[in-house]
């Protein structure tokens, strides 16, 4: 743990907090007998051909690791708990878990589901002080979120550093890296540990003839420029020294969309054309909250064995297929389904020239995306006044959903969709808002 900064050093900027094993400790915390037992969560029930996708620390320290499948975690661990994942329940937790921690500073930036930063005040950047914040917000949620709820956390003159600081001592950790300690704090991990080096980024520095920490500390920013092939190269090191270089802040999203691992009951494409439609609606919502129409839609699917047709070329995410269209903006969910129809359509022809026609997942993304208060309409097929009061009618679900509970109000048509049904939802990347489960 660093000790006070010296004159010319970077100051403290950053604090990062890490949950630790964030969704195993969900679980801990909601199923007292569990607390303290090694347990995983998996994306699906009642299968042991998954993976685990959260370990607790007890699983942990008996080798058990994410991505292991459930059969060899039980090897290893006879009687360890396997638990579906709730991931209405992990983002309830998480929005308890922001309100404590902004009792104690102003969130900066909430990156995932288990990672948030905090920028410190000119009052908070002395070490003895940041840690002293750093330790009231780990007893806050001891005392009033949950005990299971443990977090590392990192202090640092940049966020790229105190991110670095908070995965140094897991779990439970609190790691205050000065200027005074660099590089020599960090001279014995590997280049891979450092936020922001990808095994790509570590061929190419290794092809550069750097292969260390302190050698990476060498490195001039113009030559990390030519390194990265960007100004990424330049911003990350020199946050890698200290500086306070953020990159800028992301634009307007690209497409909103969402994707599902599919239960085994659900992998025949009958069977998944109810999550696929839940997941365009899901979309949907979001794309209204944003003030956006979509005028493009992809839908792509993975499918459970390699074979004929797989790799067709497609617009949109990675996976064994995918089939797009355009069409005139909107934001209505009716239209959404009728060009999903279209694609899904698409889907079941390809299915049936496969010997094996189930699917492992299946995605539905809403792109080429307009501001609705811009969007101008076709001077051929401009919106007549039905197509209008269909949107109001949306948006007016939308509103009631967002306040009386997601699903409160949907139309009588879709009930046979049964919207219900969403499969493992991995929600590290975006974070719901309460009440859109």
């Amino acid at each position: 743990m660093g000790q006070g900064s010296q004159k010319g050093e970077p100051p403290l900027r950053w604090l990062f907090l890490d949950f630790d094993s964030y969704f195993a400790s969900v679980e801990q915390q909601e199923r007292a007998r569990w607390r303290g037992r090694p347990l995983i969560v998996v994306p699906l029930e009642n299968t042991s051909a998954t993976g685990a996708i959260a370990v607790s620390r007890q699983a942990k320290a008996l080798g058990v690791r994410r991505g292991m499948m459930v059969d060899e975690a039980r090897r290893l661990c006879p009687g360890i708990g396997v638990f579906p994942a709730r991931h209405e329940v992990y983002v309830a937790w998480h929005h308890r878990l922001m309100r404590e921690i902004e009792r104690h500073a102003p969130l900066d930036q909430v990156h995932s589901v288990d990672e948030v930063s905090i920028r410190l005040g000119r009052s908070q950047r002395e070490p003895d002080t940041a840690l002293a914040l750093a330790r009231a917000i780990k007893a806050g949620i001891a005392a009033r979120v949950g005990a299971c709820l443990t977090c590392s956390i990192g202090i640092a003159p940049s966020r790229l550093l105190a991110k670095l600081a908070a995965e140094m001592d897991k779990p439970c950790g609190l790691r205050l890296l000065t200027g005074a300690d660099l590089p020599a704090a960090i001279a014995h991990l590997p280049l891979e540990d450092i936020p922001g080096i990808s095994r790509g980024i570590s061929r190419r520095l290794a092809r550069a003839g750097v292969s260390d920490i302190p050698g990476l500390w060498k490195l001039a920013p113009r030559q990390a420029r030519a390194i990265w092939g960007s100004v990424t190269g330049e911003r990350f090191i020199r946050a890698f020294h200290g500086q306070d270089v953020d990159a800028p802040p992301p634009g307007p999203p690209g497409s909103f969309g969402h994707g599902r691992v599919l239960e085994p009951a659900r992998r025949t494409p009958p069977a998944a054309w109810p999550v696929a439609c839940a997941l365009v609606l899901k979309a949907a919502v979001r794309l209204r909250r944003a003030g956006m129409a979509a005028g493009g839609m992809t839908l792509a699917v993975r499918w459970l064995r390699g074979g004929p047709g797989a790799r067709q070329a497609g617009r949109g995410n990675a996976g064994d297929a995918a089939w797009s269209l355009r069409f005139a903006a909107s934001t209505e969910s009716f239209v959404f389904l009728r060009k999903l129809e279209a694609l899904w359509a698409q889907c079941e022809r390809a299915a049936r020239k496969r010997p094996d026609p189930r699917l492992r997942n299946v995605s539905v993304h809403l792109h080429h995306l307009e501001p609705e208060s811009a969007r101008q309409l076709d001077l051929f097929d401009r919106m007549d006044g039905k197509a209008r009061n269909r949107e109001r009618l949306w948006a007016e679900i939308d509103r009631l959903n967002r306040r009386f509970g997601a699903r409160s109000v949907e139309p009588a048509s879709l009930r046979h969709l049964k919207l219900k049904y969403l499969g493992a939802k991995i929600a590290f990347g975006r974070i719901p808002e309460e009440g859109d489960f």
